[in-house]
């Protein structure tokens, strides 16, 4: 399966889809679209994995190196919509609950990293 990144940026927000696999051959292409959004100025992430099937360590390391960059010029990177395999790993290495996995969530910023 292939791996794709798609994105909207408005007043300094971004939302970004996943879709596909994201794993050692992929994650670049994660890591590549989070740093292009960074360089710009867009701090404020919140990224939709409904449609992502499968995600490895390699994941999970763009995911926290995105919010770390984010949280560095004051902004964030929240997780929404993580379902089957996805939403276990992110309740086993605890990262749904330090960037705000949660499906409902309307307001990234109202969610607090602990």
């Amino acid at each position: 399966m292939t791996f794709t990144v798609r994105h909207t940026e408005e007043d300094g927000e971004a939302r970004l889809w996943l879709a596909g696999e994201l794993d050692l051959s992929t994650a670049g292409e994660l890591v590549a679209v989070l740093d292009r959004l960074a360089e710009a100025g867009t701090h404020r992430l919140l990224v939709d994995l409904s449609g992502l099937t499968f995600c490895d360590s390699t994941g999970i390391a763009a995911f926290v190196r995105g919010d770390n960059r984010a949280a560095a010029a004051g902004g964030w990177l929240r997780l929404t919509g993580a379902t089957g395999r996805v939403a276990r790993l992110l309740q086993l290495t605890g990262l749904g609950d330090i960037l705000g996995d949660d499906s409902d969530m309307t307001d990234p910023a109202s969610q607090t990293a602990s």
